[in-house]
């Protein structure tokens, strides 16, 4: 208080800031703004961008290989598509191998990321198709097919049309069949090229039973292991000690079934094994993970509860080795969906002719590893969740069902000599698992309900569905339109290619 009789004083006021330094401050935030919303735009546009500088990089890699010489433009061209074709192998296919994996927490996003692109690589460059049936199987009869530039754009057209069919797919959130996706390009361009004669139908016909055979007996397999792990692990009064006896033994047979998987499929290029050796291979190899994880799980196992929560976790390292043993092998084999064609326009322009194999040069097959490893790191990410997160509800044991089912399923069907699709096997389980889980629990609820003298609604049960209808109705759909929407495009594509060229 001032002394009476003072008249107290007012504080000056604080000094103004000028009008232009407002105005900065004004623009500043405009411009703060105004980053923050290009960077969002922009934000979509990396992926496809860094795509894009890959495929032009790879374009300019080529002309530098090839040299200026005829057809050297034909060369370049389909190694922007061979390109192209092995990111969107990578946005779309990979997501099978390692989805579940994601889905069951078992791994990071990152982490399986990382996991797929290194051994797809490796699967690629060291167990990679040395040797490619340039006719996609068989499909198309050489004998027909008599000039080699209509070839090479029976080629170059079925490539690109899986390519963009590819895409789509991958946009639309469907895993397809990359092995399909060429085959109908082929027949399409094929049909255009030398009519509906130069095509064997019977192989056609094989294909389209795969669309049945696939799934049904991947998902029969998983639901299967599924069910021998709840009664001899999950339902038992003491899970840890049920862990310690039967996941060594589930152990080996994991790796007992991967490697015969590995050589039976995945080194195929390197050394023909027969299925017999495969499986004594597998036998040997099964015989000795067993004995070296039990020690591995009783360590892991000490101090957990006897909980199912104890037991998921014990899966967790299985999971993760299956899923990069898958990878390796699906780099192995599906790298020659990417390369395969453009192999032999390579050689094709080359040669000067067209063979029923040939060799795929080093740097061809190094294109479509580290085209498969980029697309999967830019696009990948999208049906990874899908597949491990939206279709059911998965954990490590689960995953780790669907991983040996594929695993077992591709062994199997090349014993009795079945065509199938790793995409819809691995599918087709994560389906199999689920609707096991399903009725699974649908009876146990009705066994309840019994006791307890109650029904349930047919609301209720529906509220209760643990798989997804409307992913099944997308991929189902997908699946069945592989093959003729490759064809039609691929089709339009060679008219517009020889029309072009003419």
């Amino acid at each position: 208080m001032p002394p009476s009789g003072v008249t107290p004083t007012a504080s000056p006021p604080p000094p103004k800031r000028p009008r232009r330094w407002k105005a900065l401050d004004n623009d500043l935030k405009r411009i703060g703004l105004l980053e923050q919303a290009t960077a969002f735009v922009a934000r979509p546009l990396v992926a496809p961008g860094i795509a894009l500088a890959f495929v032009v990089l790879v374009g300019a890699a080529a002309l530098g290989l090839t040299g200026i010489q005829p057809g050297t433009f034909m060369v370049v061209v389909a190694t922007v598509v061979g390109a192209y074709m092995a990111l969107n192998i990578g946005a779309n296919d990979v997501a099978n191998n390692m989805g579940p994996a994601v889905g069951s927490n078992a791994l990071t996003l990152g982490s399986a990321l990382l996991i797929a692109a290194i051994f797809e690589t490796a699967g690629a460059m060291l167990a990679g198709g040395e040797v490619v049936n340039t006719i996609a199987s068989g499909i198309v009869s050489p004998a027909v097919v008599q000039n080699a530039d209509t070839f090479i754009l029976l080629m170059m057209a079925a490539l690109l049309a899986a390519a963009l069919w590819l895409n789509l797919a991958t946009y639309i959130g469907a895993p397809v069949s990359t092995t399909h996706a060429v085959v109908g390009g082929v027949v399409g361009a094929g049909i255009m090229a030398a009519g509906a004669d130069s095509i064997h139908w019977s192989s056609m016909g094989s294909i389209a039973a795969s669309w049945v055979i696939s799934p049904v007996l991947g998902g029969i397999i998983a639901a299967i292991m599924l069910a021998f792990i709840k009664a001899r692990i999950l339902y038992r009064d003491d899970k840890i000690a049920a862990s310690r006896f039967w996941l060594p033994i589930l152990v080996g047979f994991m790796a007992g079934t991967f490697a015969t998987y590995l050589a039976l499929k995945g080194f195929s290029a390197l050394i023909q094994i027969s299925l017999g050796v495969s499986v004594l291979i597998g036998i040997v190899v099964g015989l000795a993970s067993w004995k070296l994880s039990v020690p591995m799980v009783l360590r892991q196992s000490q101090g957990l509860e006897n909980r199912k929560k104890s037991v998921r976790k014990l899966f967790a390292v299985p999971l993760v080795c299956s899923a990069a043993l898958l990878s390796f092998a699906h780099g192995a084999n599906d790298v020659a969906n990417a390369v395969g064609p453009l192999a032999a326009i390579v050689h094709t322009v080359q040669a000067g002719r067209f063979d029923d194999s040939v060799s795929i040069p080093f740097w061809v097959m190094a294109i479509g590893a580290l085209g498969i490893s980029f697309g999967l790191m830019l696009f990948g990410p999208k049906l990874i969740r899908l597949v491990g997160s939206e279709i059911t509800k998965l954990n490590p044991m689960r995953a780790y069902c669907v991983a040996l089912s594929a695993a077992l399923t591709v062994i199997l069907a090349s014993w009795l000599g079945l065509p199938v699709s790793s995409t819809h096997i691995a599918v087709g389980a994560i389906f199999g698992v689920g609707f096991y889980r399903e009725w699974h629990a649908a009876r146990r609820s009705r066994a309840l309900g019994a006791v307890q003298g109650k029904v349930l609604a047919p609301e209720e049960r529906k509220r209760r569905r643990l798989v997804r209808r409307s992913h099944f109705i997308t991929m189902a759909a997908a699946w069945v339109v592989t093959v003729p929407v490759s064809g039609v495009l691929s089709a339009v594509l060679f008219l517009i290619l020889s029309y072009v060229m003419a």
